[in-house]
């Protein structure tokens, strides 16, 4: 019965959190963007002439197709994260096409209009033959032929027979393996000859029955091996001195008939050798000064040919660069080496082919602004009339780098083009004649660090509406007929809104437009629309309207090192007008390595003309201080690598209020690699002080995460209303500092994940908890007296969550100000672990502008989906034993199986591919908090944690509501008149 009882408070409880969303609600207040990453090969689908796919392959381990008309995805398949996912070749033939994976580990083929999986073959290196003798005296013996596997990929290519492609060979560190083109199945793998010392990395067939393996001894000689398609057996193999040769990948290539073309940068060579030439067995030279050709100093060569049809030779036309900026068209002919066209100055050049023609596009520069792009028959060098696009450079983005080419033939017969231009920042822009930009994708954005959320200003009218109170008085009537013609404007105003309402109510709903730009952008009316400031790994920044997706402003910053850690910070939003808000990044420089400050505007993007000091030292630690200058600019603290202090603002008035305060200025530093936390204080002259250190033994455990309290979070309650009327008070320590560490021991049994809870002012360590035979990664969530971590049960094979919560007890010692000087008790604590049945990503927290509001957890799955977890389902007073106490709490009974139901997925089926960070943010109404999910995938939405209880649903029936108060209305009208008529008569009888 007990258990009944159980299960049916807990069927309630479910009951009364889950939420959903409806079908019409589906976009309403949520958008997702979706993104494929860098892009590391690129191929147009030439198969049909009317096709829109375009197959991408990136440094995400992305393969997908995308449509060349509109820059969407028609599909993408994402791969493992790491080396085991990472895509080494992307081949093309037809309707097929051949992916190489895992670095050689996995060979796919997949069919490009859906994007299904033909078939897939785990590619083996070698056989390695093993005799096993039984009995010894009988010489019974077994021959086993065992695959070995070697995942060392080096090369692959289509290999075709008799005008036809048949197979797809692939080169490995010590092997190459032939694999049908239809089915997958393997023909043949060989072993190649003196791979210890021979490092083999290209691979080539032109159409005639043989596959060729070119190997390099380093400053030695160049090996070439021949195989017969049939049955892998090696025709030939030669060694041709070449003391110059370092390596192959990009110093040579193939061209023409079988003729072997390399360059080296310090002879100032080319180099050619017939492939299939008995006779020729040293590599011949060709001076670049024999050719009017010079290589720049301290540039690699690079040339680049084309082999339109794997079943036949490439074409004798080939580039050379010859530094960053000067390309050269070549062309061998009758054994002689002879320039068709020189190309300087010229960014990029690339081949393409449609048909029987091969052309060449180059893309060189016009003026600062902008490149042409031109188009050249690859055979003559001459250039195609009508052929020019123009390339307008983003001035704010970064130079090109990749240049991709779709060529095709019109009705006249005459060659058209498109192309797509990548950029350093990341940015995919597609482009046709005659320069018509036909879609650009923002890639930086499938890598975003760090964000945060900016309210909009204020419009002209409500800031100079605003701007009235922090005015002095100028007299009675001057005030009165400022506040008359504000109200004017303001009734100005709305009646325009309301007229577009009517205006676009009788349009179709598609012919609608509500763009977005920063001169339209202001606070609504619940302050449900931010900015959204988004820092990307690769140094771009991006400013995108939080309601519709759309990107308003982005800046590219050149001089900072990829992939670094990024510190965004706001030092002053929108309520301090007329000043702007002023957002500040902290930056590693790439030259230098030190850090630097860029100021710029969150809402426009601008960069801020404000003097930023100067960084000679690393940076060790931030800290944003609640010591404002004159301008309301929030005072910045760094902390480099000698302790020093640098304060950003640094006014005479900014380093008075330091002094004043430093007393009460305290930060800590950590030092993972010897397991050290230290903490500090600031004296009166801006020098630090050592104040306590706590030391974790590295030969035990390490540290691994360190989070403190979010500054803008806020507390309602202190405490709470226990069963019997009682108060059970927080212990609200705004300077806890919640420390995860895991052991160095990997090993099951001794394996291990420790919390501490540590006071950043004075260094006590106020708890600690061990969670045995537990290890990472560890996500964990730390506000108002609570912290829930999530970990690896090692022992039982399963997610668990542990949730800790700190009370003071039944009396509150200090309920003005909290002071972690003065703390003679220590905190009651209280904890519970639960298991959960799904891996987990990423955990965050909602927040709301006041805290009234239930707590719910983000829970960000490998999945893609996003749970909204109510905080109820992790209290560690949850009783085993029902109680008429808990009853009157309305606190669940104890169960360790955390429920997931699919009603708290906040994305539903908008999934978030490689989900990292969660960033929630308060709104202008308690119910709502705001929702951005990021990874290779954008998902912005809004959560209502305790429902929508300060606004109107959306179904809330306006119409029925006004008839029933105006017909109230009139009949309490007629109602009184009729009572007047008839007390009137009374009278009169």
């Amino acid at each position: 019965m007990a258990w009944l009882v159980v299960r049916l408070a807990i069927s309630v409880s479910l009951l009364y959190t889950a939420s959903a969303v409806f079908e019409d609600q589906v976009g309403k207040f949520d958008w997702r963007q979706q993104f494929i990453g860098k892009v590391r090969f690129a191929l147009f689908d030439t198969h049909s002439q009317a096709s829109k796919k375009l197959l991408v392959a990136t440094d995400k381990n992305v393969f997908a197709s995308l449509n060349s008309r509109t820059g969407d995805l028609f599909w993408r398949h994402v791969d493992k994260i790491g080396p085991e996912g990472h895509i080494d070749a992307l081949l093309m033939y037809g309707q097929d096409a051949v992916v190489v994976t895992g670095n050689g580990r996995l060979l796919r083929s997949w069919e490009t209009t859906v994007g299904g999986l033909k078939w897939e073959t785990v590619l083996d290196t070698g056989r390695l033959f093993m005799l096993f003798c039984v009995n010894i005296r009988i010489n019974w013996c077994i021959k086993l032929t065992v695959s070995t596997f070697d995942h060392s990929f080096q090369a692959a290519a289509l290999v075709g027979v008799q005008d036809f492609v048949k197979y797809v060979a692939v080169l490995k560190k010590s092997a190459i393996s032939l694999h049908d083109l239809s089915s997958g199945s393997q023909i043949w793998v060989e072993n190649l000859p003196d791979s210890d010392t021979v490092q083999y990395q290209t691979i080539y067939s032109g159409g005639n029955g043989l596959v060729f393996v070119f190997g390099v001894v380093p400053n030695s000689h160049i090996v070439i091996v021949e195989y017969k398609i049939e049955d892998g057996e090696i025709m030939r193999k030669k060694s041709v001195e070449a003391a110059w040769m370092s390596s192959l990948e990009s110093s040579c290539t193939v061209i023409s008939s079988g003729i072997l073309l390399c360059v080296d940068q310090i002879t100032q060579s080319l180099y050619t050798l017939q492939l299939q030439s008995a006779e020729q067995t040293e590599i011949r030279q060709i001076h670049l000064q024999t050719l009017d050709l010079e290589v720049a100093s301290g540039f690699q060569p690079v040339l680049t040919s084309t082999q339109p049809n794997p079943a036949q030779p490439p074409l004798s036309e080939f580039f050379l660069q010859l530094s960053p900026d000067h390309h050269i068209l070549l062309q061998l002919k009758d054994g002689l080496i002879a320039p068709l066209r020189d190309f300087n100055p010229s960014y990029l050049a690339a081949f393409a082919t449609s048909g029987e023609r091969t052309v060449a596009a180059v893309m060189s520069p016009k003026n600062d602004t902008a490149c042409s792009i031109n188009l050249f028959s690859a055979d003559t060098g001459r250039r195609h009339l009508d052929t020019t696009i123009i390339y307008h450079m983003d001035p704010n983005g970064g130079k090109p780098n990749r240049l991709y080419v779709h060529a095709f033939l019109k009705k006249d017969d005459s060659v058209g083009y498109r192309v797509m231009v990548q950029t350093e920042d990341l940015t995919l822009t597609f482009l046709q004649q005659p320069g018509r930009v036909v879609w650009v994708r923002e890639e930086a954005l499938a890598d975003v660090v760090t964000m945060e959320m900016v309210d909009l200003p204020f419009t002209g009218t409500q800031a100079e509406l605003e701007g009235e109170f922090g005015k002095k008085a100028d007299g009675l009537l001057p005030m009165v007929l400022k506040r008359l013609s504000s109200q004017f404007i303001l009734l100005q105003a709305w009646l325009a809104h309301l007229w577009k309402l009517f205006y676009d109510a009788r349009k179709p709903r598609s012919s609608v437009k509500n763009e977005v730009t920063i001169d339209t952008l202001s606070r609504d009316e619940f302050n449900l629309q931010k900015m959204m400031v988004m820092v990307t790994a690769s140094g771009k920044l991006f400013g995108i309207d939080s309601k519709s997706g759309t990107i308003l402003w982005k800046q590219y910053l050149e001089n900072i090192q990829p992939d670094s850690v990024f510190k965004l910070i706001v030092q002053r939003t929108t309520a301090h007008f007329p000043h702007p808000p002023q957002c500040t990044l902290l930056i590693k420089n790439k030259d230098t390595g030190l850090g630097n400050l860029y100021v710029f505007n969150p809402i426009f993007g601008k960069k801020s003309q404000i003097s930023v000091p100067a960084l000679p030292r690393p940076v060790l630690q931030t800290l944003l201080l609640p010591v404002i200058d004159q301008d309301y600019a929030k005072v910045l603290l760094l902390i480099d690598d000698q302790y020093k202090v640098t304060a950003f603002p640094s006014t005479k008035n900014v380093l008075q209020q330091l002094q004043d305060t430093a007393s009460s200025i305290f930060f800590y530093l950590v030092d993972s690699s010897q397991g050290k936390l230290s903490g500090f204080r600031l004296r009166k002259d801006l020098s630090t002080e050592l104040i306590w250190e706590v030391v974790i033994p590295t030969e035990v455990q390490k540290i691994v995460a360190i989070k403190g309290k979010r500054a803008n979070e806020h507390v309602h309650s202190q405490g709470r209303v226990m069963g019997d009327r009682s108060v059970l008070y927080k212990y609200l320590n705004p300077n806890l500092l919640a420390v995860i560490t895991e052991s160095t021991d990997t090993h099951q049994e001794r394996s291990f994940v420790g919390i501490f809870l540590i006071d950043g002012v004075t260094g006590r360590i106020v708890h600690e908890a061990v969670q045995r035979k537990a290890r990472g990664p560890v996500h964990f969530v730390h506000s108002e007296n609570w912290m829930v971590y999530v970990y690896w049960n090692s022992k039982f094979r399963r997610n668990e969550f542990s949730v800790l919560e700190l009370f003071e007890g039944a009396e509150l010692y200090n309920s003005t100000v909290f002071s972690s000087l003065d703390r003679p008790h220590p905190p009651q604590v209280l904890q519970q672990s639960y298991i959960f049945p799904a891996p987990i990503s990423t955990l965050e927290a909602t927040l709301t502008e006041k805290g009234i509001t239930s707590r719910h957890l983000l829970v960000g799955l490998p999945s893609g989906n996003i749970l909204s977890l109510p905080k109820m389902f992790l209290d560690p007073r949850r009783p085993e034993v029902v109680s008429e106490q808990s009853r009157e709490e309305n606190l669940i009974p104890y169960a360790p199986e955390m429920p997931i139901r699919e009603e708290w997925f906040i994305n539903y089926n908008q999934t978030v591919s490689r989900i990292r960070g969660i960033h929630t943010a308060p709104s202008g109404l308690e119910s709502t908090c705001l929702v951005v999910a990021y990874g290779l995938d954008i998902y912005q939405t809004r959560v209502f944690p305790s429902k929508q209880f300060d606004v109107l649903k959306d179904d809330y029936d306006y119409v029925l509501i006004s008839s029933v108060l105006f017909g109230l209305f009139f009949a309490t009208m007629i109602s009184k008149r009729l009572a007047e008529v008839k007390l009137l008569n009374r009278a009169w009888r």
